[in-house]
C-alpha cells in the first residue's frame, strides 16, 4: 500500500488495504449465499462507485442471479449535494422479484432511500441494501440501512476500489483517507 495518495490539493492515507477488501467481500458474500440459496435476485449496482465491489461480490456468490445498473449522484467532491439525479435507469422489470442493490457507500442514506422507493413502486417482492462500507452514524433514513456490510467506518472521506473523487482514484485497489 501506498504511504499515501495525492489528487489536487488533498493527500489521503491508507484506510483499509486488499486483505482487508477481500475479508469484507468474502463476508458480504456468505451472508447473501445464506439469504438466496436456492433464488435468482436481481443485482442492482449502483454505478460508478459500486463497480469494483460488485465485480468481486458476484464472482463470489453461488446462487442464480441477474445483474443490472443504474447511475446516480448525489456528490460533488467531498460532499453530498444533497440532491439525487437519476441519470441512467433501469432495464430489467423487477416486477416480483428480490433485488440487492449493491452501493459502494452508504452514508445519509438519500440514494439508498430514493432508489428503494421507485423499486417499490415497481413492484419488487424485496428490497435489501448491500454496501461495501458504512458510515452508520450519518445514517438519516431508517429505510436505507443496510442489511449487507461489508465494513463499518468513521466519518472520513475516502477515495480507491471505486471510490471517487470528482472522478478520480477509483482505479486505487486499495482504500485511502482523506488526511489531516
Amino acid at each position: 500500500m501506498k504511504e499515501r495518495v495525492t489528487y489536487g490539493a488533498r493527500t489521503f492515507v491508507p484506510a483499509i488495504n486488499k486483505e482487508e477488501i477481500a475479508a469484507a467481500v468474502k463476508h458480504v458474500a456468505e451472508e447473501l449465499n445464506r439469504d438466496y440459496a436456492g433464488k435468482e435476485p436481481v443485482f442492482l449496482v449502483v454505478l460508478n462507485g459500486a463497480f469494483m465491489f460488485a465485480a468481486d461480490l458476484v464472482r463470489e456468490v453461488t446462487f442464480d442471479n441477474l445483474i443490472s445498473f443504474v447511475k446516480l449522484a448525489s456528490y460533488s467532491g467531498t460532499q453530498s449535494t444533497g440532491k439525487v439525479k437519476e441519470l441512467i435507469g433501469l432495464e430489467i422489470d423487477v416486477h416480483g422479484k428480490d433485488v440487492i442493490i449493491v452501493e459502494d457507500i452508504v452514508e445519509s442514506g438519500l440514494t439508498m432511500h430514493r432508489v428503494m422507493q421507485q423499486l417499490r413502486e415497481w413492484g419488487a417482492a424485496s428490497v435489501q441494501i448491500c454496501t461495501f462500507v458504512h458510515k452508520a452514524m450519518k445514517l438519516e433514513y431508517e429505510d436505507a440501512r443496510p442489511k449487507y456490510i461489508g465494513m463499518n467506518i468513521p466519518d472520513r472521506f475516502i477515495i480507491g476500489y471505486g471510490l471517487d473523487i470528482d472522478g478520480h482514484a477509483r482505479n486505487l485497489s486499495e482504500v485511502y483517507e482523506l488526511g489531516e
